[in-house]
This record gives structure tokens, C-alpha cells and sequence, in this order.
């Protein structure tokens, strides 16, 4: 009887993508010339230009990025695409194990290999040339391309270190833009109070003032033309990037369906700002949790909507006591993070008397949404029933939007719980009774009366 022979199977080997692989001779030659094994003046490995790269990067990147910016991307990027890329290096090079400070590094909290710090780009770009090191240490300024466009940056630390100590942080958003070629919508969270606003309905649902209309109107062309405008018309010196709008008016007149529209119809996302989890009463909290909001958001495009915005953009009160002076503080740091933003805010109210005026004078436009008349009513009653019901004939909804002064909320409610207990009647006709009971519902909401 034959014995069973193991199968050998053939070695699997796994080769770098190109830039990775530049990124370890790089490593390798520095480590080389430190140690002083390039005794035959061997050059630097070659660049490869990204368009030749595995990884997804845009074009306004490339185009703004020189090989040092490019390289720095790389190191920042290795450990969350090649986890042992630097131990791999570094081990093969250094003749006994340990640290070898020169290079940087540290190890995180639960991924234990080598997380590359601001030391770590100054020695693979720079060496030990002091005046190289001193202009690769420039690519971490605030004002640089990569801080500014929010794409990597060092880790702050203690004052007592040196900040070049820091790790290297690269936002999530870029890692998930340049190795899975899209950016995952943000998860709604303490970190992130906004939930994504989308809608099945079309303009054509949208029933408003003709000059309430006009005004969205004149949104959607800021949205299209702003980009043109501020940067190949040249204005961009001139006018500030973003545009801020105060919807105001009684509740269910479409304040919250218009910004969901706007993000629609213009492929722009539309963040609801979550009010309850922003203001805090805990002195500095506000602040600290609307600035995560607008870090987060910014250079994002989006639109961000701030609904029964009285609880964050009320007016500001007589200083009486420390509470007043840090809520006063509150508003005008939301006023300078909203000037600064670069995409479209809208602020939503009720009641426009109860926003502060600072707000107000800052505005691009302020737009009324008053509650409907009766040919807006008359089309929202048209458009509100499903096509698989009738009506019977002793309803007449012109007379009804004549007589009943009522929101598109209103109408909606209504025809929710009509249409509901005339499924569970089993009839598919709409009876005038039940008309009226729904009517009455809403009209008892406000404390009113038939």
C-alpha cells in the first residue's frame, strides 16, 4: 500500500505595486547611505509618476503635488496597504534587531507595526541634509496643500516633544478615495451629528410662493455657477466660497423638502444637522462638537441644513453671568466657522425674529415660506391622493382648499389617515366624513376648531 506523498505547493509570492515598490528602495537606499553601504555612489531609486500607480488619485491631486508631496502620500498610506512594508525594510537592513531612532516610528494601541511619524518622512526624503529637512518639515504647515485639502497631517503632541515626533495621519475619507476609488458616506454619531437627507419627490411636488420659488431658483444657479464664477471668472480674491441662506416661515410649508430637492436635482449631499447632540450645556462642548462637524465637512461640497436652528443661532443676550458670556461665545464662534465654510448653509426657522441679527446681516439671502393660498392649496390637495382611489362626488377639493387653511404638512397628514381607514374599510373611495375627521385632526393639533 502506497504511502500518501504531501503535495508540495508552489511558493506564493506577492510583489508591490509599483509605488510601493519605489517606496521600499527609497527606504532601503536611505538606510544604505546611513549606514554607509553605498560605497559605489549608487543614485536613488526612480520615481513613478502616479499616473502609473495601483492606487486611485485624482487629478487636481497630481496636478498640485510634487515627487517630495507625492512621496510623504506614500508614507502615510503604507500601513493601511502594506502593514509590514517598513518593518520589512528596516528588518532586512539593520544588522540587530531594536528600534533604530534615526527613522521615527511608533506602534499603535492595537495595529502593532510600524506607524510612520514625521521623522520618519524627514529621513527617507531628506536624509541627513539639514536644509532638506527643513523644507520637507514645510509639507506639514497648515497652510500646505495636504493640511488645507484636509488630507494628512501630523499628530499633535505634548509641547514638551518635538512635533515632528507625531504620527503621520491621513484622513479616512483620502484612504478610502485612493485605495477604494470612493469615499463611504459619514455614519451618523457623536462624532458626526448629521443624517443624510434624501427624497423620492420632484420639483413638481414642490408647491410654493412664485416668489419663494424664484428665490430657490436663484440657489440652484449658485450651486451651478459658483465654481466658474470664483475661479475662472477670477472672484475668488473677492467674495468669500460659500453661500448662506435663512429659510424662514410656519411649520410644513417645505423648508426641509426644498433643501432635500436642492441636494437631488444638483448631485449634492444634504446634511440635517442633529441640534440635540450639538448644543451641550457643558461649557466648550458646542463649539468642540460643531467644530468635528464643519472639519469634517469642509471641502466636501455639501450642503448643510440646520433645522429649528433657534436652539444654536438665537440671539445673543446682556452678559448677566459666565453662562451668557460662553453661549455668546458659542454664537459667534458658529458665525465664523459658517463664514468660512465653503459650501451652501442653510438655516431653517419658523420664527426669523428669533435668529440673532449677526447671523441675519450675513446672509446672502433670505428666503419666506409663507403658508400656502388657495391655488397653491387647491394643487397640493390635486397632487395629494393616490391614483388607485376616487372621491366621492360630494367632495370638491376646490371648495375644501377655499375653506381650509392648511399646510402641505397638513394635507399630507390628512390624506395619510384617510387613505389608511379606507384601506382597512376594504373600499378604494374616499367618503367625505372621513374627509372631515382628518381635517378636524390637524386643525386640533393647533388648537383650532371646523
Amino acid at each position: 500500500m502506497k504511502k500518501n506523498t504531501p503535495i508540495e505547493k508552489p511558493e506564493q509570492t506577492y510583489e508591490s505595486p509599483p509605488e510601493f515598490q519605489y517606496l521600499e528602495q527609497l527606504i532601503g537606499y536611505r538606510l544604505d547611505n546611513h549606514f554607509e553601504k553605498n560605497q559605489d555612489g549608487a543614485d536613488s531609486p526612480d520615481f513613478h509618476e502616479p499616473k502609473k500607480w495601483s492606487l486611485n488619485i485624482p487629478g487636481f491631486i497630481q496636478q498640485n503635488l510634487d515627487q517630495n508631496e507625492l512621496t510623504l502620500m506614500l508614507i502615510a498610506l503604507a500601513p493601511h496597504v502594506q502593514p509590514d512594508l517598513f518593518d520589512k525594510v528596516i528588518g532586512n537592513k539593520l544588522q540587530q534587531p531594536g528600534d533604530f531612532r534615526e527613522i521615527g516610528g511608533v506602534r499603535g494601541k492595537n495595529f502593532r507595526g510600524f506607524l510612520p511619524t514625521g521623522e520618519t518622512a524627514l529621513f527617507i526624503l531628506a536624509g541627513n541634509d539639514l536644509k532638506k529637512r527643513f523644507e520637507i518639515q514645510e509639507l506639514f504647515k497648515s497652510t500646505h496643500f495636504l493640511a488645507g485639502q484636509q488630507i494628512l497631517w501630523l499628530e499633535e503632541l505634548h509641547d514638551s516633544e518635538p512635533a515632528m515626533s507625531g504620527r503621520i495621519i491621513m484622513s479616512q475619507e483620502y484612504i478610502e478615495l485612493f485605495t477604494l476609488g470612493a469615499v463611504s458616506k459619514p455614519r451618523f454619531g457623536l462624532n458626526f451629528p448629521a443624517q443624510l437627507l434624501e427624497t423620492r419627490q420632484e420639483w413638481d411636488d414642490l408647491v410654493l410662493a412664485d416668489e419663494t420659488m424664484q428665490q430657490v431658483e436663484e440657489l440652484k444657479i449658485w450651486i451651478k455657477h459658483n465654481d466658474t464664477l470664483l475661479n475662472e471668472w477670477g472672484m475668488s480674491k473677492k467674495l468669500n466660497p460659500g453661500y448662506r441662506v435663512l429659510f424662514y416661515g410656519p411649520p410644513g410649508t417645505g423648508k426641509t423638502l426644498t433643501a432635500s430637492l436642492l441636494g437631488k436635482y444638483t448631485g449634492k449631499d444634504v446634511y440635517k444637522i442633529d441640534l440635540s447632540m450639538v448644543v451641550s450645556k457643558f461649557i466648550g462642548e458646542t463649539e468642540k462638537n460643531l467644530s468635528k462637524l464643519f472639519d469634517k465637512a469642509e471641502n466636501k461640497d455639501w450642503i448643510l441644513f440646520f433645522d429649528e436652528a433657534d436652539a444654536l443661532f438665537g440671539k445673543r443676550t446682556n452678559v448677566r453671568d459666565a453662562h451668557d458670556k460662553y453661549a455668546n461665545q458659542e454664537v459667534s464662534y458658529l458665525l465664523q466657522r459658517i463664514e468660512n465654510y465653503d459650501g451652501l448653509v442653510i438655516l431653517a426657522t419658523n420664527f426669523k425674529n428669533n435668529i440673532d441679527n449677526a447671523f441675519i446681516r450675513r446672509f446672502q439671502s433670505q428666503t419666506y415660506f409663507p403658508s400656502p393660498k388657495y391655488s397653491e392649496r387647491l394643487r397640493l390637495w390635486n397632487n395629494a391622493f393616490p391614483d388607485i382611489v376616487k372621491l366621492e362626488k360630494s367632495i370638491d377639493l376646490s371648495s375644501i382648499a377655499r375653506q381650509y387653511e392648511l399646510t402641505g404638512s397638513n394635507i399630507m397628514n390628512i390624506v395619510h389617515y384617510v387613505c389608511l381607514q379606507t384601506l382597512a374599510s376594504g373600499s378604494k373611495k374616499i367618503k367625505m366624513n372621513l374627509l372631515l375627521t382628518g381635517i378636524q385632526r390637524e386643525y386640533s393639533k393647533e388648537g383650532k376648531v371646523i
